[in-house]
């Protein structure tokens, strides 16, 4: 296998979510072969790696470091040996550390490889039995209530499922901005403690949830992936040649974001119908 790595290479390999056995063997082979190991938090990694009998070398990466431990690993794959990205659990990059690290080592010309792996997201989502085709995946919200009801009251009229990440001392706040922005009846699944002894999937109103949740300190334990349903919108919305001229004459000067925003204030038009009328507009001409 040591021949089979690519030298020069930084691989980006997923780690389990809860479950140490959640890890596919080529991630075992590319850890158990390359030189180095970039992880998260070394303690929390040296645990999986011991349940697999793999004795690697580690060093440190994580949100506060990122920069300089990237010149370290640019050192290591120049002198032709290989590394591996870990976080302590799913995928790196994805609402935790190593972005930065990816991006500098792609500027050096250098190789990238993901070893796709376990994701808390798709993983709530896989067992939500949601049927909206459609999903926005945000991850962690900001952690003050003013800075998140702005946030969830600019997502509020999406009509794709919203999913988040949130942390156990944070949860009960969060469910309760969201239900004073999304309104009771919103249907939320909350999936606690993934792939762990007490994983818990539960789908209710927001209403319900909130209730839940507060009622029960056990149900406040644990990582969580919030899933909220989309808005509701009209099976047909047409937008008046006024909104449809408004939109076209601001997309040229500003981000599609802000000109939605603007035409549904100046023109009271629907905000979700209005954003789909952009995307068509944005949409390349030879795009079919």
């Amino acid at each position: 296998m040591k021949s089979m790595l690519k030298i020069n290479a930084l691989y980006v390999v997923a780690t389990p979510i809860g479950n140490l056995n959640d890890i596919s063997l080529r991630a075992l082979e590319v850890l158990a072969h390359v030189d180095v190991i970039a992880a998260e938090h070394t303690q929390n990694s040296r645990h999986l790696l011991a349940k697999h009998g793999i004795n690697a070398q580690l060093i440190h990466v994580h949100q506060h470091n990122e920069l300089s431990v990237t010149d370290t690993i640019l050192s290591i794959l120049r002198e032709g040996k290989s590394v591996a990205l870990i976080t302590d659990a799913g995928t790196p990059c994805v609402s935790d550390p190593g972005a930065l690290v990816v991006q500098r080592i792609r500027e050096q010309g250098l190789t990238v490889i993901p070893i796709p792996g376990a994701n808390a997201a798709i993983c709530a989502l896989s067992a939500s039995g949601i049927t909206n085709p459609h999903f926005l995946f945000y991850g962690f919200l900001p952690t003050k209530s003013g800075l998140r009801k702005r946030e969830l009251t600019d997502l509020k009229s999406h009509s794709y499922t919203l999913i988040f990440h949130e942390a156990p001392h944070r949860i009960v706040e969060c469910i309760s901005d969201m239900l004073s922005i999304f309104g009771p009846q919103r249907t939320i699944t909350l999936a606690r403690e993934l792939t762990k002894l007490f994983e818990t999937i539960k789908t209710g109103t927001l209403e319900e949830i909130n209730a839940w949740v507060q009622a029960d300190s056990n149900q406040q334990r644990g990582e969580f992936v919030l899933l909220v349903a989309g808005a509701e919108i009209p099976e047909k919305t047409k937008l008046s040649e006024l909104a449809q001229h408004t939109l076209k004459c601001l997309l040229a000067e500003l981000p599609l974001k802000q000109a939605v925003k603007l035409t549904a204030e100046i023109t009271a038009e629907n905000k979700n119908a209005l954003y789909q009328c952009a995307l068509e507009i944005k949409k390349p001409a030879n795009d079919d």
